[in-house]
């Protein structure tokens, strides 16, 4: 057990940094410019210390101001227990990135649009360990098994619990092979795509209602629905012609690109709440979770003005 240290026989540990900068630079105003702080400010906090040790730390001599021979004693001891404090610092974020980060996503989120771009965030940030967490069905960011979530959220969360970045709208729109899109005719309806089968989420079965709804059309559909699980599988049947999905955001850019999907209607139904990043607000500061979000923010960016990466 450590021994109690009597901190009243110290001065005012925030006027210490008053104190270090003004002996380093011989100058109150110099230190009043690197700690944007005022100079009546650093002033004060010279003459909180001088006060407490009943001493005088510097003298005036000219424009500039000479430290005592207190203040030169006292300097080392002071500079010596910042450059400790910054060694404590360093080795606990050392430390922190010891531990993988836990990434929560959804299936589709993860399969088609994060894990294709952590391969580039390690390489950025070696020293970054991270971990993806799926799950298929709860939406809500877990705090308690993620440290930070790349999740849909319906509406703004909590801003006195949560960090919120949003990334991405909640769009809905429908996608097909090229053969199927080729088999409804040119420019087809959105009563045309009933014709063919439609592949529903059975998580997010109301979403087809929602995208005819906003285009027009009352959702009777001429054939039987198709229902799976999560949008991955969607749009693997989309992707071999066994059907249309319905895609909710960024996931299908490359298939577009590429020609394998199309999009036989381009009506798409903005729907309330973003995909975006969370993580608790009490961590937004956190090495990790801030250097995880923030590449993933400016990766985004990056993407929508054309940049490579």
């Amino acid at each position: 057990m450590h021994p109690k240290i009597d901190l009243k026989q110290l001065p005012p540990l925030k006027a210490l940094k008053g104190f270090e900068a003004a002996t380093r630079h011989q100058s109150i105003r110099d230190a009043a410019d690197e700690l944007c702080l005022t100079h009546p400010a650093v002033s004060h906090q010279v003459q909180l210390i001088e006060d407490a040790l009943g001493v005088t730390l510097f003298v005036q001599e000219g424009r500039h101001i000479v430290s005592t021979e207190e203040g030169k004693v006292l300097y080392p001891y002071v500079r010596a227990a910042f450059e400790s404090l910054l060694e404590g610092v360093e080795e606990v974020h050392r430390h922190a990135l010891d531990k993988a980060l836990r990434v929560q996503t959804y299936v589709t989120a993860s399969i088609r649009w994060l894990a294709k771009r952590v391969p580039q965030f390690l390489a950025d940030h070696p020293e970054v360990k991270l971990t993806l967490n799926t799950c298929a069905v709860e939406w809500e960011f877990d705090d308690v098994h993620a440290d930070v979530g790349l999740v849909y959220c319906a509406s703004e969360p909590d801003a006195t619990k949560f960090h919120w970045v949003p990334l991405y709208e909640y769009a809905l729109f429908p996608v097909c092979s090229p053969a199927v899109a080729e088999a409804m005719g040119p420019n087809p309806s959105p009563q045309t795509l009933m014709t063919k089968p439609l592949v529903a989420i059975y998580t997010e079965v109301q979403n087809w209602e929602t995208w005819f709804a906003s285009a027009g059309s009352a959702f009777e559909p001429s054939v039987p629905y198709l229902m799976v699980d999560t949008l991955a599988v969607a749009l693997e049947m989309a992707l071999n012609g066994e059907g249309i999905a319905l895609v909710n955001g960024p996931f299908v850019d490359q298939d577009l690109a590429a020609g394998r999907l199309v999009q036989p209607v381009g009506h798409k139904a903005v729907c309330p709440g973003a995909w975006g990043l969370i993580c608790r607000k009490d961590m937004k500061e956190n090495l990790r979770i801030r250097t995880f979000m923030d590449w993933v923010a400016k990766n985004v960016e990056d993407s929508r003005s054309g940049v490579a990466g």
